[in-house]
């Protein structure tokens, strides 16, 4: 049984992006003197999910648990010095080719059962009068709208997050020093620190694996995570075009899993993105096989994603901006989500190795917590969480699971998940 830390515990956490770093704020708030965060690049780390100039920041869930937390981490976003200067409140609208769509129906009622204001429109042309900044949209969407969404930088966010933890005294080692490539244990089973590509072990008495889509790399969580790649396009937009959809909110296609940005203030750079099933790289270590981006290269660098990722933009394009609809991309990427059944984190303790905590899978929703999310995993590293938060983070022990890993919430839409081919991989430098 992993004993409680102490303060002056030595805390390694590896992963600069949301729950290592808030992690490392939060530890530092409450006292622990020597927390060092590692990665294989500074924060914001380009290839992790953290990262990127927008995320969406929205509290509509089915699950009465998340939408609560997410209206708790909104207000942050809305009030908090560190963080205002990155959030955008431009609204959200959630829409469905259908007239009846699970997940919004779902939606609503739990909006509904805590008293939070949304608006329903049954056409595009409800849809205008509750937006006109949208009226060049004619597709035949059914939805809502919540007033209380939008985005937020992820990048400005997490660098300005990194500064505070800097500031604060938490140590840093990036690149090689910093790039993990296994687990230090003792032959007590118990966590002696980390090994490293360049340099000796970093020695620690606890280390917390916050590490994304690259942890099953590091220790073998195969029933417990998974990982999957979403598409991104970037489209770069005239000032004078730039200032025609800057009154814009997030837009999300609930049927299809395609969702846009408003342009980027200053840089004109519009975002366009699917939250959907995901491709896979599967990866053979050993004797396991099992989906990871790449350790060794930025996985953001090549300009690169599916030829069917590129037609299900450009379909949202057509859908959502048609007059720019063929622009060509300036940039385009993977993003690297860390998957788990029901799209919940695990924040626990691991089981049979002592002083390992394991704080992940976001499941490409975890993002909107970075105001918050730290709080709620240092209460579980200290065995001070509540028991609902415990049971419903615990990592449960290896077993058999049966269906796809990926979030199952019913947020997610287009085709099912794949394997990238051969020609994908190479083109994707994977």
């Amino acid at each position: 049984m992993t004993t409680q830390p102490s303060h002056n515990d030595s805390i390694l956490i590896v992963g600069a992006g949301v729950f290592g770093l808030s992690t490392a704020l939060e530890l530092k708030q409450r006292g622990f003197l020597n927390v060092t965060v590692i990665d294989r690049m500074l924060p914001p780390v380009p290839d992790g999910s953290s990262c990127d100039v927008s995320r969406i920041i929205r509290y509509d869930y089915t699950d009465p648990f998340y939408a609560k937390m997410a209206r708790e981490a909104v207000g942050v976003w809305k009030s908090s010095k560190l963080y205002k200067p990155y959030y955008h409140p431009a609204g959200y609208v959630l829409c469905s080719e259908t007239q009846h769509n699970e997940f919004l129906d779902q939606a609503r009622e739990v909006m509904r059962k805590q008293n939070q204001p949304y608006s329903n429109f049954r056409n595009i042309q409800e849809l205008h009068e509750i937006m006109p900044s949208l009226k060049d949209i004619d597709y035949p969407f059914t939805g809502y709208v919540n007033q209380n969404g939008g985005w937020a930088n992820a990048a400005g966010a997490i660098g300005a997050l990194a500064a505070r933890c800097s500031e604060l005294g938490v140590n840093f080692i990036c690149g090689k020093a910093g790039t993990m490539t296994s687990l230090k244990i003792g032959p007590d089973n118990r966590i002696q620190g980390v090994n490293v590509v360049s340099g000796g072990p970093l020695q620690a008495s606890r280390v917390i694996l916050a590490t994304g889509a690259w942890t099953n790399r590091y220790t073998n969580l195969d029933h417990a995570i998974t990982s999957s790649a979403q598409p991104i396009g970037f489209i770069q937009l005239t000032k004078e075009e730039a200032e025609y959809y800057k009154e814009r909110p997030v837009v999300d296609n609930f049927t299809t899993g395609v969702y846009i940005f408003p342009p980027t203030p200053d840089t004109h750079l519009l975002k366009i993105a699917r939250d959907g099933h995901g491709f896979v790289n599967q990866v053979r270590i050993h004797d396991r096989v099992f989906a990871s981006p790449a350790q060794d290269t930025n996985n953001a660098l090549p300009s690169y994603f599916p030829q069917d990722a590129d037609q299900a933009l450009r379909h949202g394009l057509r859908q959502f901006m048609p007059g720019i609809a063929e622009r060509p991309w300036s940039r385009r990427r993977l993003c690297w989500y860390t998957e788990t059944p029901k799209g919940d984190f695990i924040v626990d303790n691991h089981d049979s190795i002592d002083g390992l905590f394991i704080a992940t899978g976001g499941s490409g929703h975890g993002f909107k917590f970075l105001p918050i999310i730290g709080t709620y995993i240092a209460d579980c590293f200290e065995g001070k969480a509540p028991s609902e938060l415990r049971e419903r983070w615990e990592l449960t022990p290896a077993k058999q699971v049966d269906g796809p890993m990926a979030c199952n919430d019913g947020s997610r839409g287009g085709p099912s998940c794949r394997q990238l081919s051969d020609d994908e991989l190479f083109q994707a430098q994977l």
